[in-house]
């Protein structure tokens, strides 16, 4: 019996929903290599004006570390429902490339004003030295939209 392949072919609703996701977002999962090894962490997430991914780190976390000695990361969004299996709620996961935001430059301070608007109680700390911006450049995607519905996206698929 030949083996089919599962990825349905990307189309409009499977856009929109990657979309969606990425721009509800208020946190997600990081996934780095740190020391050779995979580390998952949750860190907040929003947008650029362009509707590409971004977080606020702080230099005194493992996970920013990893990313300053290799830039190759992911990304995963998408927040189970109140009710039934979390696994049948839709969820999007990025390739990434992580790009640092120099702190006196004109995109950081339109990345904070921005950042203040969807993560508020950020202004406690969005100041401090050690904090800073990171484009996360999305390289590839994977839309599971519930089950039996899974993509693959490009960055153009995501409007990037």
């Amino acid at each position: 019996m030949p083996e089919t392949d599962p990825i349905r072919p990307t189309d409009d609703e499977a856009r929109a929903l990657s979309c969606g996701l990425l721009d509800e977002a208020r946190h997600g999962a990081l996934g780095v290599l740190e020391g050779g090894a995979p580390l998952v962490s949750r860190i907040a997430v929003g947008t650029d004006a362009r509707g590409g991914p971004v977080t606020l780190v702080s230099s005194l976390s493992a996970h920013t570390a990893a990313l300053r000695a290799e830039p190759a990361c992911s990304l995963m969004v998408g927040e189970p429902g109140s009710k039934g299996d979390p696994l049948t709620h839709p969820r999007l996961s990025l390739q990434c490339r992580a790009a640092f935001v120099e702190r006196e430059s004109d995109d950081h301070a339109a990345l904070r004003a921005r950042w203040l608007e969807s993560h508020p109680k950020a202004k406690l700390y969005i100041d401090f030295g050690d904090f800073g911006f990171v484009r996360l450049e999305v390289q590839g995607a994977f839309l599971n939209g519930g089950f039996g519905k899974a993509f693959r996206l490009t960055p153009a698929d995501l409007g990037l």
